[in-house]
């Protein structure tokens, strides 16, 4: 009976191992520009479970993976390659620009001092439907897809579509290329989850809670029960880990880059890792074998 039970233990130990959802944090954004076809394609290579991405709309109601909604200082030179400035990169702002203008800002070679092995190339910032084109080319149907809406109430018309016409224009790039069951939408703002399950119940909901926040006021702010609660991942103990497991929920953190962290988030068993580097999270959960 002692065997039987050390084996039951043995093989449940493996099955949860075995699960863990490896996602490489805008695209693989250790290694390669943020938000690139090229990151997301060595993250595919690599051999990540899911692609986790943010979008943001243009002038003429194109879907584009980007983490801002205008040229990111730290990442972009303009169209005619010059530097853009923290104080005036907010004036370039891609819900005033056609996608043909967006595809003229270099969003690869400039280097990022928070990630300095990066490698550089000129690289602009894709559409959502290149980036699942690019992955169903290579895997089809294997892939998942985190999506980040990246609204906010101050947003609303001026950065960003209104909000309902910003999820349907995401839920319909989702549909058109038949990944809905593949994808999951994540947001900060409860406001893009609700009207997201309203528009699609099938489409797994991620509630993204920061680092200031709570996780149970923030699940307070849903009229509905999410399938995937992602936290800053220092917010999260072994006892709130399983406590919200128990409650139905997967735990999945954001943004785990180092060794000792990716260990212990592993240790205490959550359901996937955020990283921007996701071949340290492949190694690490290697080694624990």
């Amino acid at each position: 009976m002692r065997f039987i039970w050390i084996l039951c233990f043995v093989l449940m130990s493996c099955k949860a191992e075995n699960t863990l959802d490896i996602q490489g944090h805008r695209g693989y954004r250790g290694l390669y520009p943020e938000n690139s076809l090229l990151g997301f394609q060595k993250a595919i290579d690599l051999g990540v479970t899911t692609l986790e991405l943010d979008v943001v709309i243009s002038k003429d109601h194109q879907v584009v993976v980007s983490h801002e909604p205008f040229m990111n200082h730290k990442i972009a030179l303009d169209a005619y390659g010059n530097e853009i400035t923290e104080a005036n990169e907010t004036a370039f702002n891609i819900y005033t620009m056609t996608y043909d203008s967006i595809k003229l800002y270099d969003c690869g070679t400039k280097i990022n001092s928070q990630f300095p092995f990066q490698k550089h190339k000129k690289l602009h910032k894709p559409l959502l439907s290149e980036v699942i084109d690019l992955a169903e080319t290579h895997l089809p149907n294997k892939l998942f897809y985190n999506i980040e809406i990246k609204s906010k109430p101050e947003y609303d018309g001026i950065y960003t579509p209104q909000l309902n016409r910003f999820v349907d224009l995401v839920l319909d790039v989702i549909q058109k290329k038949n990944v809905v069951n593949q994808s999951t939408i994540q947001s900060f703002d409860v406001r893009a989850l609700e009207a997201t399950k309203v528009k699609n119940e099938a489409i797994q909901i991620a509630l993204l809670v920061d680092e200031n926040e709570s996780i149970a006021a923030k699940l307070e702010q849903l009229t509905f029960k999410p399938e995937i609660i992602s936290p800053y991942y220092k917010l999260l103990t072994q006892e709130t880990v399983s406590k919200y497991q128990n409650l139905g929920y997967k735990i999945i953190p954001w943004t785990i880059n180092t060794v000792g962290d990716i260990n212990l988030m592993i240790d205490l068993n959550v359901d996937g890792i955020i990283s921007d580097f996701p071949n340290k999270v492949i190694q690490v959960k290697s080694l624990k074998k």
